[in-house]
């Protein structure tokens, strides 16, 4: 990965627990707070800046073949995160972009062991391995990309992911 932009954490399971959080970066300041009681209401996260001012919202698409979730940033659309159709063996997720630029989210996106790249340049890596706090996995972020963009990206997978599961139970 080049120049590090920065190694956030995250923590799993958060929507279905369905509370706020914080996301911190590795030096365990608050960079940004998740209001994860609105999706429950709206199907929408709220991502806000540490003083508290909104910086992006995350809307899953409720009319779609696939799950959809949009990424909003500065109320701008910024990307549709969405499950890849016919992927054998390995789940995959393309960050559609505005542009030529999108991303593609590969590895084992189930237990959070996986990088996002563009054009097969890796910009972000998801990982548990790197952190020793239970329930937690961090996002660490290349110096070329917007870290809300990949955070925004990482949550959208999470709530899909946990959809997926939860349709599985049911």
């Amino acid at each position: 990965m080049r120049e590090n932009r920065g190694m956030f954490v995250i923590r799993e399971r958060f929507f279905s627990i369905g509370d706020d959080f914080d996301v911190l970066d590795e030096h365990g300041t608050k960079v940004f707070h998740i209001d994860g009681k609105v999706f429950s209401v709206r199907n929408k996260v709220v991502i806000e800046d540490a003083s508290g001012h909104e910086v992006a919202t995350l809307h899953r698409h409720l009319v779609a073949l696939r799950p959809t979730y949009e990424i909003r940033i500065g109320g701008e659309k910024a990307a549709e995160v969405r499950k890849k159709l016919l992927t054998p063996f390995r789940e995959k997720f393309t960050i559609d972009v505005p542009g030529s630029d999108d991303l593609e989210m590969k590895g084992d996106l189930l237990d959070h062991e996986y990088v996002i790249e563009r054009d097969g340049v890796e910009v972000a890596a998801v990982s548990k391995r790197w952190l020793t706090i239970r329930d937690t996995y961090a996002v660490q972020v290349s110096a070329d990309v917007d870290p809300l963009l990949i955070i925004g990206s990482v949550l959208a997978l999470d709530l899909a992911m946990d959809r997926d599961k939860k349709d599985d139970e049911d």
